[in-house]
C-alpha cells in the first residue's frame, strides 16, 4: 500500500496556508517546514490567497473558514475555479454544519476542526489530500452522514458515466487514493486523474468528497 506521507516521487508538494491568525500559522508552519517533501507559502487573507494561486497554483491549500473580508468558503470556491486540481482542506474553530456543507459544495476535500486537531494531524491531512484522499474531523463525520441520509431520500440526477468511470467512482467513494485506484484497476495514475476529472465534469461536481456523496446517494456502493 502506498505511503500517503510521501505522495510524490521526490516531487515537493506545494502547500498554501491561508489563515488570519498568526499564532496558528506559525504552529502549522513549524511542522510543515520540517518536512522536506513539502513547500509552504503563507498568506493572511483571501485576496492574498487568490493572488498566490494565480501566480503558482498549490497542490494543497489549507483555508480558514472564518476570515475578515472574503470568507474561507468563498475563497475555497474561487481557488477551485482558478486551479481545479488543488486539493483544499478547510480549517475551522466552529462545528457549524452549514460551514461544512458549503465547504464541500465549494470543492473542499477535507475539513478539520482546529480545536480537535494537532499541528501534526494537520500535516498528515496535507499528505493525505496530496495523495488524492479526502478526510473530515471525526466529530463532523456524524453530521455529514446525517446529510447523506437526507440526500438519499430525494431523486438522484443521472449522468452518462462510462463503465470505467463508474468503477473509479466506486473506489473514490471507498476513500482510495489515485495510486490505490490505479493499482486496483491496473491503469496509470494519470488515467485515474483523467477519469476523475471527467466524472466531476459530467456530474457537475467540484470535489472527490462531493463525488463520494453522489455515489452514496446513487447507491453505487451497494451495486458492487
Amino acid at each position: 500500500m502506498p505511503d500517503p506521507r510521501h505522495p510524490g516521487d521526490h516531487a515537493r508538494v506545494r502547500v498554501l496556508l491561508v489563515d488570519d491568525q498568526e499564532l496558528f500559522r506559525r504552529g502549522v508552519s513549524t511542522v510543515l517546514s520540517a518536512d522536506t517533501d513539502l513547500e509552504l507559502v503563507e498568506v493572511a487573507d483571501g485576496d492574498e490567497a487568490l493572488r498566490a494561486v494565480a501566480d503558482h497554483p498549490p497542490d494543497v491549500a489549507l483555508i480558514d473558514v472564518r476570515m475578515p473580508g472574503r470568507s474561507g468558503v468563498e475563497v475555497c470556491a474561487q481557488v477551485k475555479a482558478i486551479s481545479p486540481t488543488t486539493g483544499i482542506i478547510m480549517l475551522t474553530a466552529s462545528d457549524d454544519e452549514s460551514d461544512l456543507y458549503e465547504s464541500i459544495r465549494g470543492g473542499a476535500s477535507g475539513y478539520l476542526l482546529k480545536d480537535g486537531s494537532t499541528y501534526d494531524q494537520v500535516a498528515e491531512a496535507v499528505r493525505l489530500v496530496a495523495a488524492g484522499q479526502s478526510l473530515i474531523s471525526p466529530s463532523m463525520a456524524t453530521k455529514l452522514l446525517e446529510e447523506f441520509v437526507q440526500m438519499s431520500r430525494g431523486p438522484v440526477p443521472q449522468a452518462a458515466l462510462t463503465a470505467r468511470e463508474l468503477q473509479v467512482l466506486r473506489l473514490v467513494a471507498r476513500s482510495l487514493s489515485n495510486r490505490e485506484i490505479a493499482a486496483e484497476l491496473f491503469i496509470s495514475e494519470n488515467t485515474v486523474k483523467n477519469h476523475i476529472r471527467n466524472i466531476l465534469e459530467k456530474l457537475q461536481l467540484k470535489s472527490r468528497m462531493e463525488a463520494a456523496m453522489y455515489a452514496v446517494r446513487s447507491k453505487l456502493i451497494d451495486e458492487e
